[in-house]
């Protein structure tokens, strides 16, 4: 249906009615939500309805635009501002850097970003984005609290959201086929790690993880993918540790067992997702006389505060910062072409050597 087609039917269906549902006109007409709420926004711009959330509403008569005395006339859109939301899990550790590479791009478009935060928790992130939507942003960054695997109701969420979504650090199902997303590529991030140790000379590459990670699935992707690739022996050990949250005491003993391992030289390089993991790990290893590097070679993952252990660790950055922009350049593409190709970005993490591997 061509643009002209489903403004006239929009405004007929206000005459008939009085006001209008961005939804239900989209079932009707069979296009996208996106490409309605466009519509909309532009006759708003004409000044031949009124928006209103999750649609519109006949103007008043003394507001409605008078006629030109030769005849209709086409009028220009009324300039908007954009303003963009984003729901992150939480702003100390990791999100900063995405957040700050969201606002970097969001004000090279002229966009205003509001922030909202879940601390993990689907029913405080629903509750952030339905005031955004309530607020009338016209796109949500989103980094979902619940795995889409195990969350089905976190995907019939987000395809209810009738405005443009772009996932952030998450990776989107074939099922979720109108949310966009920018990720950074971790299967990569932990092959790269991998490939520099087999570089060094080492046999194998043990890997000590987070359980409840994201990021960790992907990370034991890349990692058993390098060992195959470097002819590398099995992945053994590969520790997937607890929560400091809920389990402490546990996690300090899979910590204190990893460190037993080094000491009995059974492990002589590792990567260890995040830093915080890896700092506590060397201060151990130090107490008990073991060197880094000389005894073992470690990679962290993250690099949020690699530089600030007793030794600075090599680490794998993910590009937090262009992950954030991209995630915006998403968000304005898709409101200038609602209709435009959908897109799903992975961007490289870099390895930034540092002492902790001798080299």
């Amino acid at each position: 249906m061509l643009t002209e087609e489903r403004h006239e039917a929009i405004l007929r269906a206000l005459r008939l009615q009085g006001s209008i549902k961005v939804s239900e006109v989209a079932a009707k007409l069979g296009v996208s939500s996106v490409t309605i709420r466009h519509d909309v926004r532009e006759l708003a711009g004409r000044g031949l309805l009124r928006r209103v959330h999750g649609g519109a509403t006949l103007l008043p008569e003394a507001e409605q635009a008078a006629p030109a005395e030769a005849g209709p006339r086409e009028l220009a859109p009324q300039d908007e501002q954009l303003v963009f939301g984003m729901v992150v899990p939480n702003t100390s550790y990791y999100y900063p850097e995405v957040i700050k590479g969201a606002q970097a791009a969001a004000a090279e478009y002229g966009a205003r970003l509001v922030l909202g935060v879940s601390h993990y928790d689907l029913r405080q992130e629903q509750k952030e984005a339905a005031q955004l939507l309530a607020d009338g942003v016209h796109g949500i960054l989103l980094t979902p609290s619940m795995d889409l695997a195990s969350s089905p109701e976190t995907g019939r969420w987000l395809e209810s959201i009738d405005i443009p979504v772009v996932m952030v650090e998450r990776r989107a199902s074939f099922e979720l086929g109108n949310v966009e997303q920018v990720a950074s590529d971790h299967v990569f991030g932990a092959y790269l790690a991998v490939k520099h140790l087999a570089g060094l000379g080492h046999e194998h590459v043990a890997l000590l993880a987070r359980e409840e990670s994201f990021t960790t699935p992907w990370l034991l992707e890349g990692h058993a993918r390098a060992l195959a690739a470097f002819g590398m022996r099995p992945a053994e050990p590969r520790l997937l540790i607890g929560s400091a949250e809920h389990d402490p005491a546990g996690m300090s003993a899979q910590i204190e067992q990893f460190a037993d391992l080094v000491a009995t030289e059974s492990v002589r390089a590792a990567l260890v997702h995040n830093d915080l993991d890896a700092v506590q790990l060397i201060r151990r290893l130090m107490a008990r006389g073991v060197s880094v590097p000389r005894d073992i070679a470690i990679v962290t993952y993250d690099d949020e505060v690699a530089t600030m252990a007793a030794i600075p660790l090599t680490a794998v950055a993910p590009p937090k910062h262009a992950v954030g922009a991209a995630a915006v350049e998403l968000l304005a593409r898709r409101v200038a072409d609602p209709d435009g190709a959908f897109r799903h970005l992975l961007l490289r993490p870099e390895l930034r050597v540092r002492a902790s591997c001798g080299a």
